[in-house]
């Protein structure tokens, strides 16, 4: 019986340490298994944990500011009113719609698109998206919608980023403008991106607060001025709603764009739109020693700042329908004639050929007879007989007939192209057009038609199909004032490489430079000069040296040339001629060169002549070619660096 009982009690003994090592096992494989989850791989279980209710969210990119040379602000980002509504907070979209239009304005189409855009939402299982409503809200709009909105369901009211040009029409075909980005804009800015990039630009511009470059500097440097997009991370419910945002990575900050910084004087800009005082034209200056344009005007303008948040198409209508074009960048993409003042580049082509000697005297009795019609000088007693300099300082017609004649059409393009005239000179800008530079090549294969000698006499005086835009014509005043020597334009002083780094740099002849330059001189400041009265820059001793210029925009009749030339009141404005004057100044010293048109202003000197000085006389007391802000900075480089996606 002993042995039964020892026998069972050795069996319970090995069963229930067979069972406590099984439990021990159990225990120490649980302990082991937490210890794996709670410390090994604790991390890996908080990222899957957080993933089903952290989202990542874009976070759009503050852009960069655009500065003129001396570092003040033309482009930057500024706080403004913003309201916006929530769709699946919305019991009745149409009623809260319109509540919000007794307290701001929202007209009636407005609202009618708005909530489209809200039930589009709601089908799209997108309802907690925020809907922008109104932008740019005023002080007291703001304030109003601070106080209702509570009131309101799915209401949010709150200060976001936006674009801001704070010296408005003053830099509108210089910078262009910011918008939505379109289809045709993702299409541009995608191109040649690999499929995940192409997401991440979609994701990024859906986003309402990012913007594009449409036009001018904002579309050019938009790699340097965007930056790049960052992350944040946001808690959202089951449905995907965010609820709140959670601190933020510091790894996954949006990377903030660049400051460009542009060569233009803003003062010196703003002095030179003042003095249009209200007439269409463009003035253009140019530093004659580093070829820095330091004023491009094109008057009257538009404010960029209509574009950012959409322009309606009404107001879009109203500048495009507009008889003075605001639109039109005339600085950089306005053609004109130039007329007399292309004569110093005639008379360069005709002593480069040898056809004439400087001193050479041709008889200008007031017309110039050539086959079997006659061209007529602009003193209808004639200026009797002219040598180069006088031509050049009274600006005798018949004295360029018959040394455009003796030059020929072929040695006048090629000099033509010298001074830069042909080139489209982008400098970062968009809508910049080259002009013309006609010659037989070009007329046979335009036209189908040969070159006649008659025109080659129109050429003479900047008349016929010669075409040029203000910038060229400041950029030739510049080569001039320079003695010949090579001048490099540009518009970006620090910011991502101009994609035209051409120069002025084919040789003209120092001694020849010399003779315009003198000739120059005598128009401004010597007796019969056509410009003798706009020489002194009212500075106690610098004076300035330049030519003036009238374009004819309708062809004279012979009646009229009996009777006497009509103009001013006795026609329309659309019909009288352009006014144009190129100069440099200080005339012994070149520091500044200027081109200015006045559209239908008819007298270069009586016009375009006093605008000229005046901006002259500015910029030397401004000193606005001295160091630029941007020469100090240790970063100053000008190579480009592309803003990549995140």
């Amino acid at each position: 019986m002993s042995r039964k009982i020892r026998n069972a009690d050795e069996m319970f003994d090995r069963r229930l340490f067979l069972a406590a090592g099984g439990g021990g096992l159990v225990w120490a494989g649980l302990v082991a298994r937490l210890f794996q989850l709670q410390f090994l791989e604790a991390e890996r279980y908080q990222d899957l944990a957080e993933a089903n209710h952290v989202k990542l969210v874009m976070a759009p990119p503050e852009r960069g500011q655009i500065l003129d040379r001396f570092g003040r602000p033309l482009a930057s980002q500024r706080q403004a009113g913003r309201v916006s509504v929530i769709p699946e907070q919305m019991h009745d979209p149409e009623a809260v719609l319109q509540r919000i239009s007794g307290l701001i304005d929202l007209p009636e189409a407005r609202r009618a698109r708005l909530l489209e855009e809200v039930r589009n939402a709601r089908r799209r299982n997108a309802g907690f998206l925020p809907v922008i409503v109104a932008q740019e809200l005023t002080f007291e709009e703001f304030s109003r919608m601070q106080v209702h909105a509570v009131e309101m369901e799915g209401v949010d009211v709150q200060m976001a980023s936006t674009r801001s040009y704070p010296r408005a029409r003053d830099f509108a075909h210089v910078l262009g403008y910011v918008a939505r980005a379109s289809a045709d804009d993702l299409e541009r800015l995608t191109t040649g991106l690999v499929p995940e990039d192409v997401r991440i630009y979609q994701e990024m511009f859906r986003h309402p607060d990012m913007r594009t470059g449409r036009q001018g500097m904002e579309r050019f440097a938009e790699d340097w001025l965007r930056g790049r997009p960052g992350r944040r991370r946001v808690v959202a419910n089951a449905h995907g709603r965010p609820l709140w945002e959670l601190q933020q990575d510091p790894k996954q900050a949006a990377v903030p764009g660049k400051d460009l910084y542009i060569t233009i004087d803003a003062e010196l800009q703003r002095v030179a739109i003042d003095r249009f005082e209200g007439e269409s034209g463009a003035a253009v200056v140019v530093d004659v020693e580093n070829g820095d344009v330091l004023a491009m005007v094109s008057t009257p303008a538009f404010d960029p700042n209509s574009f950012v948040n959409g322009i309606s198409g009404a107001d879009y209508a109203v500048l495009r329908d507009d008889p003075r074009s605001p639109l039109y960048p005339r600085a950089h993409g306005g053609v004109y004639p130039p007329g007399s003042t292309f004569k110093m580049v005639v008379a360069t082509a005709a002593l480069e050929a040898g056809v004439i000697k400087p001193e050479e005297r041709i008889r200008c009795p007031g017309h110039y007879r050539f086959g079997n019609r006659t061209w007529h000088c602009w003193k209808r007693p004639g200026h009797g007989a002219m040598n180069m300099h006088d031509a050049i300082k009274q600006s005798c017609d018949v004295y360029f007939y018959e040394i455009a004649r003796r030059a020929g059409v072929e040695k006048i393009a090629e000099v033509s192209r010298k001074f830069g005239f042909g080139h489209t000179w982008v400098l970062g800008m968009t809508g910049a057009r080259g002009g013309l530079v006609p010659d037989p090549e070009w007329k046979l294969k335009a036209r189908g038609e040969p070159w006649f000698e008659g025109e080659t006499l129109n050429f003479g005086i900047g008349q016929g199909q010669l075409g040029t835009t203000p910038l060229q014509l400041a950029l030739m005043t510049a080569r001039i004032a320079a003695t010949g020597a090579p001048i490099r334009p540009r518009m970006i002083g620090l910011g991502p490489n101009d994609e035209d780094d051409a120069m002025l740099n084919a040789p003209l002849d120092t001694e020849i430079m010399e003779r315009m330059k003198a000739g120059m001189y005598g128009v401004t400041s010597e007796g019969g000069g056509t410009a003798y009265r706009s020489g002194d820059l009212g500075l106690g001793g610098p004076r300035l040296a330049g030519k003036t210029g009238t374009a004819q925009v309708r062809r004279i009749t012979e009646q009229e040339r009996r009777t006497g030339v009509r103009g001013g009141a006795a026609i329309a404005r659309e019909l009288r001629d352009h006014a144009l004057f190129v100069a440099y100044a200080p005339a012994d010293n070149p520091k500044y060169a200027i081109s200015v048109i006045v559209e239908h202003g008819e007298g270069g000197s009586r016009t375009a002549a006093p605008v000229a000085r005046d901006i002259l006389a500015a910029a030397i007391k401004m000193d606005s070619g001295r160091a630029p802000a941007y020469a100090r900075r240790a970063d100053a480089s000008p190579q480009s660096e592309t803003g990549d996606p995140a």
